[in-house]
């Protein structure tokens, strides 16, 4: 099993993802609960494509944190 940072935007009208570490895998949605199912299967579709073209899956390197300012 592989895990990946998500990050979550709302914008005025949808949500967007992306995961930092899987480059140009990204997703929406018109609700949070959505972008993430459609996220999910990005990355699924993602690692597939990675695995069919023997290219190496990144590892998981991403991080994200909250600073108080």
């Amino acid at each position: 099993m592989h895990r990946f940072l998500v990050v979550i935007e709302k914008s005025e009208n949808n949500y967007s993802a992306y995961s930092p570490d899987l480059s140009g895998c990204v997703a929406t949605g018109s609700t949070r609960e959505e972008v993430e199912r459609n996220m999910h299967e990005a990355i699924i579709i993602h690692v597939q494509g990675l695995r069919e073209d023997n290219l190496p899956i990144p590892g998981s390197d991403a991080f994200a944190e909250y600073m108080a300012v």
